[in-house]
């Protein structure tokens, strides 16, 4: 059974940077024809997908984020980092990680996802 569960602070600053992380467990992170996404969902919106790192390393984003986007990994750790530069309140959201199955074309797996609000 593959978990993955997102950490990392819950209040960010406007302009500041906000950095989650996704610790993967019960599959390896670059196993073939798994992409590993980030999505969030902003108060009273729906889903808004934010990029992926595939298995091989490669990294694709939205166009509308792609800017202010990174999203890197560690594979001692079996973990893959967001990173969204220059925040403001409209970042402000539920932020998930997942596990997007090419295989069968969707999403097979979440995180619980955590809040992550832009304030001062």
């Amino acid at each position: 059974q593959v978990q993955l569960q997102e950490s990392g602070p819950g209040l960010v600053k406007p302009s500041q940077t906000l950095s989650l992380t996704c610790t993967v467990s019960g599959g390896s992170i670059t196993t073939n024809y798994y992409y590993w996404s980030w999505i969030r969902q902003p108060p009273g919106k729906g889903l808004e997908w934010i990029g992926y790192i595939a298995y091989s390393g490669s990294t694709y984003y939205s166009p509308s984020l792609k800017s202010r986007t990174s999203i890197s990994r560690d594979t001692s750790k079996n973990q893959f980092t967001l990173q969204l530069s220059s925040v403001t309140p409209e970042d402000t959201a539920v932020y998930y990680c997942a596990r997007d199955n090419k295989g069968l074309g969707y999403v097979d797996y979440w995180g619980q996802g955590t809040q992550v609000t832009v304030s001062s």
